[in-house]
């Protein structure tokens, strides 16, 4: 089985994004797959499991009744509305079907924040937890203006924000600045964002590029070496694939500063191209989305691929310029992955062969049979190759300590 044979195996949530970022496939057939989202696997557990009173496990940021977390020694849990509706988020259910907006209504008028009651769309006093909300609010359609002035209000002198600012911290937090980072992009897409909150986000990937993505700035040491292993969900936690990601997502050219930061993701390429799962964030979840650490990673291979497709075209405003709702032109992919696959003249993906339907349940089957007829004849003629490149590898230096406090635990 190759790789995007493995890939497709999987959730609408990973397959509807294999279409559209590695495949390239036409908007009609990524939307089909995408719409599928909320009504199915991870995305319809997720949405069945709001509560009546709007919220998740009956709160903001924790679950009801679980502020002890850190005494009982369990990790954070995530099973409340914000880590909820992040995955949610990440899955890409469409944030126009009536399912998601009926949830996201019970949310905006029944979720209120631990911190002194806020609406959750109103945001709170944290920037990490801000700047998700801001993330979250501008893919669902609502406004988030003011809590957007209150982080571009609150940037600090090198660049980044730190959610221990209000308690007198003047260095950034790569944690918190990647949270925010996503939040401002995610509102310049659905707004087109303001000259403030655009010259803030500037600022802010300036941050991080200047730190190579994870580089104390003063010595050249690695910052914390558990940013050099990729775990997902990320929740509010920062490492380099996350990093990476981002700026894919930007859909700019890849600055040579993040050449590092890729040689370390090819490292971490194994010999069937897959990513491993690292690093997971303990804590309470409603059901787990991977086989474990140490194990083969639909989620880190899918946004490893999907980082290499954008770095190694090396013209990312043409290759990879998508938004959250809106599906790039179908572009011709020119770089790749572990295997060999074409587009064939015909239209038929030569290399890609979906699952039999017998290995799946009948309903599946039914729809996959459908999805494999529209992916025939829906692709446009020619043959496009991809073919993977050498594997780099990254010798760090010492680990040294992280280069501005993060904020409290479990943002």
């Amino acid at each position: 089985m190759s790789v995007l044979d493995w890939l497709f195996d999987s959730d609408p949530a990973i397959r509807w994004q294999v279409l559209r970022d590695l495949l390239h496939a036409p908007p009609e057939i990524v939307g089909a797959e995408r719409a599928r989202t909320a009504t199915e696997g991870w995305g319809a557990k997720l949405l069945a499991l709001q509560g009546e009173d709007g919220q998740w496990a009956g709160g903001a940021c924790f679950p009801e009744h679980s502020l002890n977390w850190r005494d009982e020694n369990q990790g954070q849990p995530w099973t409340s509305t914000l880590p909820t509706l992040q995955l949610l988020h990440g899955f890409g259910v469409d944030p126009n079907s009536e399912r998601v907006r009926h949830a996201v209504e019970l949310v905006k008028h029944h979720c209120r924040w631990e911190h002194a009651g806020q609406p959750f769309f109103a945001g709170e006093v944290e920037p990490c937890i801000n700047g998700r909300t801001v993330a979250l609010g501008a893919y669902f359609g609502l406004n988030v203006d003011s809590i957007v002035n209150r982080l571009v209000s609150e940037q600090l002198e090198d660049g980044g924000w730190n959610c221990e600012a209000e308690n007198g911290s003047v260095r950034s937090s790569f944690a918190t600045t990647i949270n925010v980072l996503e939040g401002l992009l995610a509102y310049e897409r659905a707004t087109g964002g303001s000259p403030e909150s655009i010259a803030a986000r500037r600022r802010g990937e300036e941050y991080l590029l200047e730190r190579r993505l994870f580089r104390r700035k003063s010595t050249g040491e690695i910052v914390n070496s558990t940013w050099m292993q990729f775990s997902f969900p990320t929740h509010w936690h920062y490492d380099v694939l996350r990093a990476l990601d981002y700026f894919c997502s930007a859909g700019e050219k890849p600055d040579l500063r993040v050449d590092e930061a890729i040689d370390l993701l090819r490292s971490k390429r194994q010999s069937d191209g897959t990513l491993l799962l690292e690093n997971t964030h303990p804590g309470k979840i409603y059901f787990p989305l991977e086989d474990g650490d140490g194990r083969p990673s639909r989620w880190n291979t899918l946004r490893a691929l999907r980082v290499l497709n954008w770095y190694e075209n090396n013209d990312a405003g043409a290759a990879f310029a998508f938004q959250e709702n809106r599906v790039a032109p179908n572009q011709s992919p020119k770089v790749g992955f572990s295997s060999l696959i074409a587009l064939t003249p015909e239209g038929a993906i030569s290399g890609v062969h979906l699952p039999p339907p017998s290995r799946l349940p009948s309903s599946e089957s039914t729809c996959r049979s459908a999805e494999k007829n529209r992916l025939h004849h829906c692709f446009n003629p020619g043959s496009h190759l991809l073919s993977r490149n050498s594997v780099g590898r990254l010798k760090p230096t010492a680990r040294g300590t992280e280069d501005g406090p993060g904020g409290r635990s479990g943002q």
